[in-house]
C-alpha cells in the first residue's frame, strides 16, 4: 500500500478505475431514481413523502463516511507527514460538507409533513448540524494552507478530534429520546431490513451504492485539483523565496 502514498501514482490508479466507476455510478443512479419514483411503494404512515428517504439516508451515510475518511487521512498526514494524506483530507471536506447540507435540507423537507415543523432541536439533527460546522471549520483552517504548514497541522488535529461527533450521530437515537426512528437497515430479519418491505430495502441499498460511487468520482477529481493546487503553491514558493 505504501506504493500508493505517492500522489502521482495514486492518481494514475484513480484514472484507471475512473471509467468503470463512472459507468457503474450512472447505471446505479438511474436505477435508484427509477426504483425510488416508480417501483418502491408509499409508506402506510408517511405516504409519498417517504421517497425523500432514498436521498436523505444515503446522503447521511456519506456525510459520516466521508468524515471518517477525512479523519483517517488527517491522522496519516499528521503522523507520517504524507502529502497524499493532506490532499485526501482536504478533498474530502467540501464533498462531506455538501452531503451534510443535503442531509439537513432533505431532513427539513421530510420533517415538515411528519413533525409539522421544518426544524426541531432533535439529538440527531443537532449533532448533524455540529458535523457541518466542523466541516466548515476545517475548510476555513485549510483555506490557502500548504500541506506542511502549521495551519494545515491544526486542521488535521481538528479533523481527528471532530470524529468524536460521528458515534454521537449514530447512537443518538439509542441514547436519547428523538424524533428519529430506530435504525431499520441494521435490524435484519431473514436477510431483509426489519420494518421495511423488500422493494424499499432494495431501493435504499441501490441508492446507498450509487451515492458511494458518486463520492468516489468526486474524490478523484478533487484530489487531482488539490495536487495541482499544491504544485502551484510549490512553484510560487520557489519563485518568490
Amino acid at each position: 500500500m505504501l506504493r500508493f502514498a505517492n500522489p502521482a501514482r495514486f492518481l494514475r490508479l484513480c484514472a484507471a478505475v475512473l471509467p468503470w466507476s463512472a459507468g457503474l455510478a450512472v447505471v446505479l443512479l438511474s436505477l435508484g431514481l427509477y426504483l425510488a419514483l416508480f417501483a418502491s411503494p408509499p409508506d402506510y404512515q408517511q405516504g409519498e413523502s417517504v421517497r425523500i428517504m432514498y436521498v436523505h439516508v444515503p446522503a447521511a451515510w456519506m456525510a459520516v463516511s466521508v468524515y471518517a475518511a477525512m479523519a483517517a487521512a488527517s491522522a496519516v498526514a499528521l503522523v507520517w507527514k504524507s502529502p497524499l494524506g493532506h490532499a485526501v483530507a482536504r478533498a474530502c471536506a467540501p464533498i462531506g460538507a455538501a452531503f451534510t447540507v443535503i442531509v439537513l435540507a432533505t431532513g427539513s423537507l421530510w420533517g415538515k409533513p411528519m413533525w409539522g415543523t421544518w426544524w426541531v432541536w432533535d439529538a440527531r439533527l443537532t449533532s448533524t448540524l455540529i458535523l457541518w460546522l466542523i466541516y466548515m471549520g476545517y475548510l476555513m483552517l485549510r483555506a490557502h494552507a500548504e500541506a506542511g504548514s502549521q495551519r494545515a497541522r491544526y486542521a488535521a488535529v481538528l479533523g481527528i478530534i471532530g470524529f468524536l461527533d460521528i458515534p454521537i450521530i449514530h447512537f443518538s437515537v439509542l441514547w436519547w429520546r428523538t424524533f428519529h426512528p430506530q435504525p431499520k437497515m441494521l435490524a435484519m430479519k431473514e436477510g431483509i431490513a426489519s420494518g421495511m418491505v423488500p422493494s424499499m430495502a432494495v431501493t435504499l441499498l441501490v441508492s446507498l451504492a450509487a451515492f458511494t460511487l458518486l463520492y468516489i468520482l468526486l474524490m478523484k477529481q478533487r484530489i487531482k485539483l488539490e495536487k495541482m493546487h499544491d504544485d502551484v503553491l510549490h512553484i510560487k514558493h520557489k519563485v518568490f523565496y
